[in-house]
């Protein structure tokens, strides 16, 4: 089930697709996946609003990057291995193209999460 919902999405997005809620159960799951470790009360409110804007950012992100089945995104442009940069172009006039993922989250999401202190939290490994 997802986070949030199509109505929800609406705030983030000038026109909600007809894939709404497939688009939101990927967010979902880009959201769920980057807090794998995390501890969270699912019965409270701010944090449940964290999760749903979250899940709102990542689903507009992936749609501003022209990723309208909610897959993928904008493909690196550039790389350094070592003393060797290669650039492939691409970045353009479009801003989806350049923007920040943080652990495979558009950084809108990232950010919801952070705020809300869901973020940070290692696994809890022999205690």
């Amino acid at each position: 089930m997802a986070y949030a919902t199509s109505a929800d999405l609406a705030a983030y997005v000038d026109t909600v697709p007809d894939n709404a809620d497939l688009l939101l159960d990927r967010a979902t799951r880009d959201v769920n996946r980057a807090l794998l470790t995390s501890v969270f009360d699912v019965e409270d409110a701010e944090t449940a609003e964290a999760l749903k804007v979250a899940t709102c950012e990542q689903a507009a992100g992936q749609l501003a990057a022209g990723a309208t089945d909610g897959i993928g995104g904008a493909a690196p442009t550039s790389f350094t291995l070592g003393k060797l940069t290669v650039n492939r172009g691409g970045g353009g006039s479009n801003p989806a193209a350049q923007a920040v993922k943080v652990n495979g989250l558009w950084q809108q999401a990232w950010l919801a999460l952070q705020e809300a202190g869901l973020t940070g939290q290692e696994p809890w490994v022999g205690r």
